[in-house]
């Protein structure tokens, strides 16, 4: 062989192996920006007609939720709808089941536990136990909230930012790189500035689930967006808003996945004489599953879209009721911006509360076979 030649292989063989070393990362203190575009379903129920929802249009179901018993992961109690959701590996076998953790009103005593280094390290090999046991894909932390305030009573203190730090580095340690490690953000100024050190966190995760949802709470007593895309007069926090917010903060955008809401929030006692039902007075009454909407609003109700926002709202005038939710339309722009921003991908909550017939999931997925369809 002469020399020429031997050069030329090498410079091959060195451009084949970079090539292959780009694309992921193979080890536990890098994971690289995730090529697939994600739709991910968090899913809350007892797997009974699981099957009957567009499986083929997803690429993670996220099941929520397991608690801490202890130091430990408990995921005894959701054994056998865990093997629901697996069994839809049959279906699509590239499909990767997660486990998400705490929740909202499931973290009380995170604070606590995750002080202390020894109760971090047994809390991963908890979880490194009960992925292999259960045969799932990784985990998703919904710690809600580190450092800032959550669920009502539940302990934070500024301290959970480190420690939350500190417990991702032992999760990764621990599950090396055969499992996803993902964890549940808010989508508000406060989570992005006080909760997480993203330059440090970021690396060791596949992705941030972006809860770009719920931005006007229960205790609100105006109606706005719950789920806009984009910011306006009557809604400071939408996606965009976060996700600029976070890329600001050095966040890849590869690994950043934002969400739509399956479900409504409605305010009552909201009174309009003339121009928009948004910004109004009113009493938030409840939440309403997407499927469901045929049969709750009545004939009175008319439907709204706001272009500012991209986002719809339904206005009762005969029983004062005020409606802020995600629809087709709306998925489809959430979906749209993400592939156009080159996201991580869209999730939602929850898979439960869509219809089976001209549901989200399917405005997703069809959104994410034609990117620039209207």
């Amino acid at each position: 062989m002469t020399y020429s030649k031997l050069l030329i292989l090498t410079f091959c063989a060195l451009a084949f192996l970079n090539a292959c070393t780009s694309k992921t990362a193979d080890t536990p203190g890098d994971r690289a920006v995730q090529d697939p575009f994600e739709v991910i379903a968090y899913y809350y129920g007892n797997g009974d007609g699981i099957g009957r929802f567009a499986i083929e249009d997803l690429t993670q179901i996220i099941y929520g939720f397991a608690l801490l018993e202890g130091n430990s992961l408990d995921i005894g109690p959701h054994a056998e709808v865990l093997q629901k959701l697996t069994e839809l590996k049959q279906r699509k076998p590239s499909l990767k089941v997660l486990i998400a953790f705490g929740g909202w009103g499931g973290c009380e005593t995170c604070s606590e536990v995750f002080s202390a280094a020894e109760n971090r390290r047994a809390f991963a090999e908890s979880v490194l136990r009960a992925l292999r046991d259960y045969e799932l894909d990784g985990i998703d932390l919904d710690w809600e909230f580190p450092a800032v305030p959550g669920f009502p009573g539940h302990a934070y203190k500024a301290e959970d930012r480190d420690n939350f730090t500190a417990l991702v580095e032992v999760l990764r340690d621990v599950l090396g790189t055969e499992f996803e490690i993902s964890f549940a953000a808010a989508a508000s100024p406060a989570f992005a500035e006080r909760s997480v050190d993203w330059n440090k966190v970021m690396p060791l995760v596949d992705r941030v689930n972006l809860m770009s949802y719920d931005f006007i709470a229960g205790g609100s007593t105006r109606t706005g967006h719950h789920a806009a895309l984009y910011s306006g007069p009557e809604n400071v926090l939408s996606a965009d808003d976060a996700v600029r917010r976070l890329i600001g903060l050095g966040v890849p955008p590869g690994k950043i996945v934002i969400g739509a809401a399956f479900y409504a929030r409605v305010w009552r006692d909201v009174q309009v004489e003339s121009g928009s039902a948004l910004g109004r007075p009113g009493v938030f009454h409840e939440s309403v599953a997407y499927r469901d909407f045929a049969d709750y609003f009545g004939d009175d109700c008319e439907t709204h879209w706001d272009e500012r926002a991209a986002a719809p709202y339904r206005y009762c005038g005969n029983d004062g009721l005020f409606a802020t939710y995600d629809d087709r339309r709306s998925v489809a722009a959430k979906t749209r911006y993400a592939l156009e921003h080159s996201l991580g991908g869209i999730m939602f909550w929850q898979l439960a509360q869509d219809s089976q017939r001209d549901g989200l999931l399917e405005a997703i997925g069809d959104t994410v076979g034609q990117p620039s369809a209207e």
